[in-house]
């Protein structure tokens, strides 16, 4: 399988990983006019050598109006604005009204809908910049509609989560995979006051993900990083088994006694692959009721699956195969619940390698609630569904066909 690896033991801030895509999507003329063709007004990419602790990778600086946020933010320094001892917290900075005009998650929505990219790109970043508003409403304890982002900050992370979208779109990779994340750690200054680290934004959007502090004091992880890793990666593990064919380095601003950058390694890894036992019984002498609570007893206790197929059996009797797929570790436990729920005197069985695609949960924010989404990957396909108990239960309070719901 085509797989990504982002090793994140510094963290990880979108222009670090759109950094380290850029070095495995190509050279740099190529990658600058894959950026710079997204098409955010007024907003241009220039991509740049840098060197840390001795290794050199790459830096991406975003322009917005002709000059980079960091710039931008020196002009108008006051004591008082979010600074940071890392990556720049793009995501929420907070201004006075009267100094800055401030955009809110539908202007965010509108730009992104005008982009000119692939309709996956555009859905994918929508999804990305989805939690991070929905982390900063929780933050802030207020509306996700009421949450409002800096200008220029806005469109630099615009840029960043564009154009990591955009390049993983490129790469197509069957695969995300990303290390444990470390965030950091002791306290950053913003607006509001003093915040420990993680922000609580960041530490909102990382919930389920494993994070670590090592090694290097301030914000190592910024909302917008987070956010990525979150919504890509299909796991959080030590590197795999991988044949490496690309190596890219998306180096941040600060230096640290450790090279400030996200590695990210593109190459192939086996499909997801495990053994699993087939267990089946053939019954002919008990009611439909009793093999249904069967199931679902073999269900309830962790089977993977369990289904019946109608059969003919000897004496021209009707009767009942009923199957229990199993991880082979549990077959034990399965036998047991089948001989105690049903009448069947043997069970056969059958070990079987299993291929199976990558699955991870998202939650959607629609304008009928959350709604959750399964998506499928690997093996060279990728799909998502929504859940169903979520859709039906949106017709319901609605009164909507289940066909006229659209949640992306």
């Amino acid at each position: 399988m085509r797989t990504i690896y982002f090793e994140c033991n510094m963290g990880a801030a979108g222009d670090m990983l759109m950094s380290a895509l850029a070095e495995l999507y190509g050279d740099t003329e190529k990658t600058a006019e894959l950026l710079n063709g997204i098409g955010i007004p007024n907003v241009s990419y220039e991509i740049k050598k840098s060197v840390k602790c001795g290794i050199t990778g790459t830096h991406i600086d975003v322009f917005v109006n002709g000059v980079t946020e960091d710039e931008h933010m020196h002009e108008h320094h006051h004591d008082h604005e979010h600074h940071h001892d890392h990556e720049h917290h793009h995501d929420h900075e907070h201004h006075h009204e009267h100094e800055h005009h401030h955009t809110g998650m539908r202007d965010i929505e509108e730009i992104i809908s005008k982009l000119r990219v692939p309709e996956k790109v555009r859905a994918d970043a929508l999804n990305v910049y989805r939690l991070i508003a929905e982390a900063e409403s929780s933050a802030h304890g207020c509306e996700i509609s009421d949450i409002h982002f800096h200008e220029v900050g806005t469109m630099d992370a615009v840029a960043d989560v564009a154009g990591v979208c955009a390049l993983i779109n490129a790469l197509n990779a069957d695969k995300i995979i990303a290390s444990p994340v470390n965030v950091g750690g002791g306290e950053v200054r913003c607006a509001h006051g003093i915040l420990p680290v993680p922000a609580p934004a960041t530490a909102h959007i990382l919930r389920d993900v494993p994070v670590y502090s090592g090694g290097s004091e301030g914000e190592l992880c910024t909302p917008t990083g987070a956010a990525l890793l979150k919504y890509f990666a299909s796991e959080f593990c030590p590197m795999p088994v991988m044949r490496v064919s690309r190596i890219g380095y998306g180096m941040g601003k600060k230096d640290f006694a450790s090279a400030n950058c996200v590695r990210a390694m593109l190459g192939e890894t086996e499909g997801k692959r495990d053994r699993v036992a087939e267990l089946c019984c053939n019954i002919d002498d008990m009611t439909g009721e009793a093999v249904g609570f069967a199931v679902n007893a073999l269900m309830e206790a962790g089977a993977l699956d369990v289904f019946t197929t109608p059969i003919g059996m000897k004496k021209n009797r009707p009767g009942i195969m009923l199957s229990c797929i199993c991880l082979e570790d549990m077959r034990e436990d399965m036998l047991k619940l089948i001989f105690k729920h049903t009448t069947t005197i043997g069970v056969r069985e059958y070990i079987s390698n299993r291929y199976v695609l990558d699955r991870r949960d998202t939650t959607l924010s629609t304008p009928y609630g959350e709604v959750r989404v399964k998506t499928s990957s690997g093996w060279g396909v990728e799909r998502s569904k929504a859940e169903y108990d979520d859709l039906e239960k949106i017709a319901r309070e609605n009164d909507l066909a289940l066909s006229d719901i659209k949640i992306q």
